[in-house]
């Protein structure tokens, strides 16, 4: 059976500095799932100039490749991403 999945990150209580992701695939999606209790914390997309609520429990597929893209500040709470 192929793989649908070729990594698997996990990234704990820390803020991501704006990045692209170089070894990814410009075709390819990530899926981020922001997992945690009480926190709050906002997804920047520089290259949109969009600021968004990354709220536990929300799925984001972006193309890490092409968009510039960071996490933080952490509030409160845990913070979990996959």
């Amino acid at each position: 059976w192929p793989l649908i999945f070729l990594g698997l990150e996990l990234i704990v209580n820390c803020v991501t500095l704006s990045h692209r992701d170089a070894g990814g695939s410009p075709t390819l999606f990530d899926l981020l799932v922001s997992l945690g209790i009480g926190h709050t914390v906002t997804m920047k997309l520089a290259d949109v100039q969009a600021e968004l609520d990354y709220f536990s429990g929300t799925m984001l597929f972006i193309v890490g490749r092409v968009l510039e893209y960071s996490v933080g500040p952490l509030g409160n709470g845990e913070h979990f991403v996959i």
